[in-house]
């Protein structure tokens, strides 16, 4: 009979989810996906001088934000959909609570197993206590660094303590750690899902604190027993846990328990090939999601941190659900994964234009209600449909929901303000401009009020649009070619879009015009005839 899958995301709350720690838990998500598997989350809280209040409400928040589903583990209220869920509130996070059999899912409610394991480990030979001060230790590593050796514990403890002086300290209540006992010219081997056969000499490897002198474990004894209680089948994670592994699988050995299945992710690099680190750049998922990148857009970035299709795919831009269908770690790179945040703004730009105009102004809204010209904009350019005509035009070209609506500020004016020389193209003389602006308002004038309507959400191609259009450059072909043939354009649209805009750069006047409405653009390209005369 086939062991179901069952893997687990293990963050420690320490501050924001970082990209590498969602990169983790995505690939997670998408091997139980695909496998039919369980995907778990558990916090790993032991490490108390690192704990940042608040952190492990907003590593769920984040996971339940990009749509990254669990089966278990722990959950806050909101995010449990099913009403028929057994849940227990967290004994040390108010309002997380814990969803499956195999809890506790926060190391720190399991502190006596950590100890109980410990000290079965000690008891059957596998383990000692260490009662070095911090000092001696420090002393020691320093002595070894300055004779290039590898910083290794010297086993003082296990070759000089006898076991009556053991128990006097222990009485004595004397501080103490418990560390791992490596077996000395062993070579371990393991299969890595990502890197194939690797070897260790355990020679190279150091007696590993398992239990700290706090009476909390570390992450080598807690993830060990809890992948076993949890009954983990496969063990995600970053490449710098790989020279743990040896370690790890000691544990699996002495405790008798079958070891997962591990697969070691490459490193996130900064473009300099350094590792990703927020002294180059921000790292933490929140901080993109607050820049504008859309959920699909990260999804989809991060899952191309170290991985692609194969088979000579060209396909950038995936769903989640896609992104499930062709996963597996035979296509993971050994190497490490550049972050390249011109990439990020290209997925996310593609996401801006590919999900619906509806989608994309509930989603702009927050970003809009920051800034000053929507504030202060008139009602009747806050309404919903307003809005969404200017997201139509934005879309195409914008890279973060944070950019929305500046390059279309003077669309959220009753007047705008701007030199009148501006009107001019090129070489032309006042009067042929102020000739052209006239043109263009006897044009507006003559256009049926239908030219200006439409809906913003339909598929519908927009037909007012082409017959402004098409109008106006039929109007520039008669009016503004020479006697060789050639027509200048520009001497009817820049004026007309610097009198619509007040802008060099703007979206094209047939567009700016349309959502203007026919009215309050006739009245624009009046006031930039005023600044002519």
């Amino acid at each position: 009979m086939k062991t179901k899958t069952r893997v687990r995301f293990a963050p420690s709350p320490t501050g924001y989810l970082h990209i590498g720690g969602l990169r983790t838990a995505l690939y997670d998500y998408l091997f139980a996906q695909k496998n039919g598997g369980d995907f778990v989350l558990k916090i790993e809280d032991t490490d108390r001088k690192r704990f940042v209040e608040g952190a492990v409400e907003n590593l769920i928040s984040s996971l339940d934000f990009l749509g990254l589903e669990r089966n278990e583990g722990v959950f806050q209220q909101a995010s449990i959909k099913n009403d028929n869920i057994q849940a227990i509130e967290s004994k040390s996070y108010p309002g997380v609570l814990e969803v499956g059999e195999f809890g506790p899912y926060i190391q720190s409610e399991k502190l006596e197993v950590y100890k109980k394991y410990a000290e079965q480990l000690v008891a059957d030979g596998h383990a000692y206590y260490c009662f070095c001060e911090p000092e001696r230790l420090e002393e020691m590593r320093s002595e070894q660094t300055a004779l290039k050796r590898p910083p290794i514990y010297d086993q003082y403890c296990l070759n000089n303590i006898t076991p009556a002086e053991i128990n006097a300290k222990l009485k004595e209540n004397c501080s103490y750690t418990i560390r791992l006992k490596i077996p000395k010219d062993e070579t371990i081997e393991f299969e890595d899902a990502v890197r194939g056969k690797v070897k260790f000499e355990t020679n190279l490897v150091d007696d590993q604190v398992l239990l700290k002198s706090d009476g909390f474990p570390t992450y080598h004894l807690a993830n060990v027993i809890d992948d076993h209680d949890m009954q983990i089948t496969h063990v995600i994670r970053g490449e710098e846990w790989l020279s743990s592994v040896p370690k790890h699988i000691l544990l699996y050995r002495f405790f008798g328990w079958a070891p997962p299945t591990f697969a070691h992710l490459p490193l996130l690099l900064n473009a300099d090939k350094s590792k990703l680190s927020k002294r180059q750049g921000d790292v933490a998922v929140e901080d993109y999601i607050k820049k504008g990148y859309l959920k699909e857009a990260i999804i989809n970035f991060v899952a191309f941190l170290g991985w692609n299709p194969g088979n000579g795919e060209t396909q950038e831009i995936f769903t989640l659900s896609e992104l499930v269908d062709r996963f597996d770690f035979a296509h993971v790179h050994k190497g490490g994964a550049v972050f390249d945040i011109k990439k990020l703004d290209w997925i996310n730009a593609q996401w801006i234009k590919k999900i619906p105009i509806s989608d994309l102004y509930q989603r702009s809204l927050e970003f809009l209600q920051t800034k000053d010209f929507y504030v202060n904009a008139p009602e009747e350019k806050k309404s919903e449909i307003y809005l969404k005509k200017i997201l139509g035009i934005e879309r195409g070209r914008l890279l973060r929901l944070s950019a929305v609506g500046e390059d279309s500020h003077f669309l959220f004016k009753k007047e705008i303000h701007y030199d009148g020389e501006l009107l001019r193209w090129k070489e032309c003389e006042d009067a042929e401009t102020r000739k052209s602006l006239e043109l263009s308002k006897n044009v507006l004038e003559k256009m049926d009020d239908n030219f200006f309507e439409f809906d913003p959400d339909s598929q519908m191609e927009n037909d007012g649009l082409k017959r402004i259009m098409e109008t106006f450059m039929r109007v520039a072909e008669d009016n503004f070619t020479d006697d060789a043939g050639k027509v200048d354009r520009g001497k009817l649209l820049w004026p007309l879009r610097v009198a619509l805009t007040g802008e060099q750069r703007s979206s094209s006047p047939f567009e700016v015009a349309q959502i203007l409405g026919k009215v309050e653009s006739i009245s624009r390209i009046e006031m930039a005839i005023k600044k002519i005369n």
